[in-house]
């Protein structure tokens, strides 16, 4: 039967009218996310953080002709950190302060908004949020007042929201004294420990996982010229911070079924002098152990936060994650012993939270050595036999490489930035270390090749001197002692590098930028690797050679890590630019698609 003009002309504004939807995500899709090569359903791409892509229509020989297919303002301009999910044409994401959008990703048009009401307007970390997760209808999103909240997929309308830890994520505030005639005395000198979320959630198996941040007790100074990093990080000694933890809750409900705290009874240790790789630490160990009977509860107030999204191991039911600077930062004496679990990276059952292993990159850590970047999974072949492993790039410049099931250290790499003094004490006139506690690799996550065998690192050249200053004594006030991390006023900059994991994590190439990497990285089977940069600059390279092919300024920083997807056959890379106020980049509030011209 022949339809009527009219009738056709109404189908058709119907199907104009009609909201784009995405089809139901359960643990099946979820499982094998890493086949949906149009789609990017999880904060890593798929479970093991690889965050590489198989489209290949954008290659090295058009990657020139990249233009921008559509811009979404968001309204917020403040650092903007996120990874947008895309899901059977929808893209998801968590705007600064925890806001969360849902978008028609051919096209950038709005479909829904969720504007989250915060639980205290005094918050511990910021407004950075790393993204969403996806799930059994519904979007989970942890907030910067420390709250996971559940959302309805298809109108983004509330379906429950818990509070992560008592008392949201006010944070505790401490004025401290400072030496009148330190420079730093002109800067701010409150220092705060609270709780946030700004991890994406991992969702496995009916539950929602998600660590918590800003549990570490330091005093962040402002710079003191516009446009510059934290201007220094003061330590003091004392009960300041509170533990971290990462915990598990019920997708349905949000019950919690399973909580780790980083630090725990017992997280003296075993008072190493040296690292499990052979460094030697600047530690005093007899001393500490006489001072330990002192603080026998120094782990109430040990820090160790979670900073990104863990890696899952489905096969063997674990996950895999890092833990951030115990607490108080930078000063380590009213914390005697190792201080386990922070600055490590830690396997835990997926289903129990019972740890399995962990690994202590840096014990006993004063200079903020955070293991911050996202863990990756991946085969090895080492003496013919397959090894599954777990990678991390340190914030101190090499790449860890794991036996994923019992912690086995395989290798690290070569360092990937300048090395000097990195476990140090602070000095009266000034110690000099390099990477310091910008890092290194900070929490932007790397890509994986598995084709290749390369993994992609974004990081930092930022040397730091570190001080021991002190009050002296008066008649009313006992003698204060401090410590100070700060920037070194020298060139600093950005360190793109290849580093080949078949070959003992052996430098392949590596591409200096002018303002250090704080934001992550995508390759792709196009022979692509894409990063921005805090100038605004998003960069495509060549992923053999190294050679920068193409660039475009977003306007603000490029402080977040790009995704590719595909519609209708047409390949898309996006990537969030809106700056970073702690690197002092440009902040602003976009999310940019790019594609090839039509």
């Amino acid at each position: 039967m022949r339809m009527r003009r009219s009738q056709a002309i109404l189908l058709a504004l119907i199907t104009i009218a009609t909201p784009v939807r995405a089809g139901d995500i359960d643990d099946a899709r979820l499982n094998a996310a890493n086949t949906e090569t149009a789609n990017w359903l999880i904060h890593g791409r798929d479970y093991t953080n690889q965050r590489f892509s198989p489209l290949k229509s954008i290659d090295k020989t058009n990657v020139k002709k990249l233009v921008p297919k559509w811009i979404y303002q968001t309204g917020t301009a403040a650092t903007f950190s996120t990874t947008p999910l895309v899901a059977d044409g929808v893209m998801y994401l968590s705007l600064p302060l925890s806001h969360v959008v849902a978008l028609d990703a051919s096209t950038g048009r709005e479909l829904w908004r969720y504007e989250h009401k915060r639980s205290t307007e005094k918050l511990c970390c910021g407004p950075a949020n790393r993204g969403v997760s996806l799930g059994y209808g519904k979007v989970f999103v942890g907030t910067v007042d420390a709250h996971l909240v559940a959302l309805d997929q298809k109108t983004g309308e509330k379906v429950w929201d818990i509070a992560l830890a008592e008392a949201g994520g006010g944070p505790t505030e401490q004025t401290q004294q400072i030496d009148p005639s330190d420079k730093l005395a002109k800067s701010e000198r409150t220092g705060s420990t609270g709780a946030g979320a700004s991890i994406a959630p991992l969702v496995h198996d009916g539950k929602v996982i998600i660590g918590i941040t800003g549990v570490g007790y330091g005093l962040h100074l402002d710079a003191d010229r516009p446009g510059m990093p934290l201007g220094a990080v003061i330590g003091f000694a004392g009960r300041y911070g509170r533990p971290g933890f990462i915990a598990a809750y019920d997708a349905e409900t949000g019950k919690q079924v399973w909580q780790f705290d980083t630090t725990q009874p017992g997280w003296e240790g075993d008072f190493v002098s040296e690292t499990g790789y052979g460094a030697k630490l600047d530690r005093d160990i007899a001393a500490e152990k006489a001072e330990a009977p002192k603080h026998p509860d120094a782990w109430r107030y040990g820090g160790g936060s979670v900073w990104h999204s863990p890696a899952l191991d489905v096969e063997r039911g674990l996950i895999y994650f890092g833990v951030g600077n115990p607490s108080p930062q930078s000063a380590g004496d009213s914390r005697p012993g190792d201080n386990l679990y922070t600055v490590s990276l830690v396997a835990l059952e997926a289903a129990t939270g019972k740890l399995v292993w962990h690994y202590q990159q840096v014990p006993h850590d004063m200079w903020g050595y955070d293991v911050a970047s996202p863990p990756t999974l991946f085969d090895l072949t080492i003496d013919g036999k397959t090894i599954p492993a777990v990678g991390e790039a340190g914030k101190i410049g090499w790449y860890f490489v794991h036996d994923r099931r019992d912690g086995k250290l395989l290798y690290k790499s070569e360092p990937f930035v300048p090395q000097e003094n990195m476990f140090a004490a602070p000095s009266v006139e000034g110690t000099r270390i390099t990477p310091g506690a910008a890092g290194g690799a900070n929490w932007s996550p790397t890509s994986f090749d598995a084709a290749t065998g390369r993994v992609y690192i974004a990081a930092s050249h930022m040397p730091f001197v570190y001080r021991r200053k002190t009050i002296p004594a008066t008649a009313d006030k006992p003698e204060v002692v401090y410590y100070a991390l700060e920037p070194l006023k020298e060139p600093h900059w950005g360190i793109l590098s290849a580093l080949d994991l078949n070959n003992s994590g052996k430098i392949v190439w590596q591409q200096k930028t002018e303002k250090p990497l704080i934001g992550g990285v995508l390759a792709t089977a196009g022979g692509l690797v894409l990063t921005g940069e805090g100038t605004g600059e998003f960069s495509a390279f060549d992923a053999e050679t190294g050679e920068r092919l193409w660039q475009f300024n977003c306007g603000a920083g490029v402080n977040a890590p790009p995704i590719a997807y595909e519609l209708d056959g047409k390949q898309y890379l996006a990537v969030a630019a809106g700056g970073s106020q702690i690197w002092g980049f440009r902040q602003g509030g976009a999310v940019v698609a790019f594609g090839l011209p039509d």
